[in-house]
């Protein structure tokens, strides 16, 4: 049976996506956990719902924020299903490992009814072999693709370019941690395709907003949710990014430095002092050893001076 694809090149399932994701700020939530890894739905539903309340405008659960790799199928299962009662906008994330098992996890997301599937990159060999993924998954799910540049693992000019044109694409999610040229050469390439720009750029938000972006898919939003929020809704406001600069990179350089993988234990550390979630859930299994309380109570100082900054702010501007 035929596909139909708008004239632009793309799917309307994904035309779709990238019409309701414009302007968006989906939050990369984090997946609270105890020590012996107990993840409990009725914390998950209030942790997702301050979220929602606080700002964000959709939900990307299950993805790296949210140790989407390190959870098993029924984990993922329950956060996913839960983002989809807390959010009318929901991604998940695809990666690697989960060919083998035969996409189990894709067949699941699908029946929850998730809007879009942010890819991981992956050791494609080619621009084709990616390309033929990005067709698996579609063919699979029918569900809008998110095209991920992770700094990690880079994608190669001549993949990106190849992916930006795949039907099912309906946006990009930069993600390349402090190479300013790399992130704004791809949001551009990315735009000029047609396609929506969700910054995944925590440590370069208001920079990446101003290239071209017009949406946010960040896991600097798994707390302090205000400030992306604002940043997000008010940065076509004259001289609002530039003011905002200051108070997003306090918080931003206090959560994502090395090890830069422990950024999601300073996210909940950061969500259990605004909260967001009971401190014996405030947990990342990956982050074990490798910080401790003085580095919590600087990060959570630093996220409190950052909230008031933003708050007198936009106070000033209310009443200016």
């Amino acid at each position: 049976m035929s596909v139909e694809v708008y004239s632009e090149g793309v799917y309307p399932e994904a035309a779709s996506f990238a019409a309701r994701a414009a302007g968006a700020f989906i939050a990369a939530v984090a997946t609270p956990m105890t020590p012996t890894r107990h993840v409990d739905k009725r914390v998950l539903e209030a942790y997702f719902g301050g979220v929602m309340e606080r700002g964000a405008t959709g939900l990307a659960a299950g993805v790296h924020t949210g140790r989407g790799s390190e959870l098993s199928l029924d984990e993922r299962i329950l956060v996913v299903d839960t983002a989809r009662s807390s959010s009318e906008i929901v991604v998940t994330g695809v990666y690697p490992q989960d060919r083998p098992n035969g996409d189990a996890w894709l067949k699941a997301a699908v029946s929850i009814g998730v809007d879009a599937l942010l890819v991981f990159p992956d050791n494609w060999s080619s621009p084709e072999s990616a390309r033929d993924r990005f067709d698996e998954i579609w063919e699979l799910t029918r569900t809008p693709l998110i095209v991920f540049d992770l700094y990690t693992k880079p994608i190669p000019d001549s993949t990106l370019a190849e992916l930006l044109e795949h039907p099912a694409v309906a946006a990009f999610k930069p993600a390349r941690l402090r190479d300013a040229t790399a992130s704004e050469r791809g949001i551009r390439r990315a735009s000029t395709a047609g396609r929506c720009v969700l910054t995944g750029e925590d440590l370069m938000l208001t920079e990446s907003l101003g290239w071209g972006a017009s949406g946010a898919l960040v896991g600097l939003g798994a707390a302090c949710i205000e400030l992306t929020a604002a940043a997000v809704s008010r940065r076509a406001e004259a001289g609002f990014l530039s003011e905002m600069q200051p108070f997003i990179d306090l918080l931003a350089e206090a959560t994502f430095h090395e090890p830069m993988d422990a950024y999601v234990q300073r996210m909940l550390w950061i969500a259990v002092d605004e909260g967001l979630i009971p401190p014996e859930f405030g947990y990342d299994p990956l982050a074990c050893d490798r910080t401790g309380d003085a580095e919590r109570q600087y990060v959570v100082e630093a996220a409190r001076r950052a909230r008031a900054g933003v708050t007198a702010l936009l106070q000033r501007r209310s009443f200016g």
